[in-house]
């Protein structure tokens, strides 16, 4: 991830072209080790494609993957199904107002910084 984050540094600093030593002179400047193997293995996969192109096209594979949530979807579904699943949720909200109050009153009179 560190290889790729500096390849696309390079390409934002106006580099066109990113080489592997540049690569290297970023993580570098970081303090971050270089891998060469995936340095290599990422110029190879990028080399004569527009970045632009790449994003655009891993963001459709993205989309079609769950990310997460999936248990609000089952009791949003459930819902419908019976009256009593939405008494809960009304209670749950009830309860989270609750807890907000609390946490502004966690003070005790003191500063963390006195």
């Amino acid at each position: 991830m560190k290889v790729v984050a500096a390849y696309l540094l390079a390409l934002l600093g106006g580099n066109t072209c990113p080489s592997a030593k540049d690569i290297k002179a970023i993580l570098a400047s970081v303090g971050a080790d270089a891998d060469d193997e995936k340095i290599d293995l990422l110029l190879s996969q990028v080399d004569g494609k527009d970045i632009t192109e790449l994003i655009a096209a891993g963001r459709e594979k993205l989309a079609s993957v769950p990310a997460g949530g999936g248990a609000g979807v089952a009791v949003a579904a459930a819902a419908p199904a019976g009256g009593a699943a939405a008494a809960p949720a009304a209670e749950d909200k009830k309860e989270e107002k609750v807890e907000e109050k609390e946490e502004s009153d966690d003070d005790m009179g003191f500063s963390l910084f006195d």
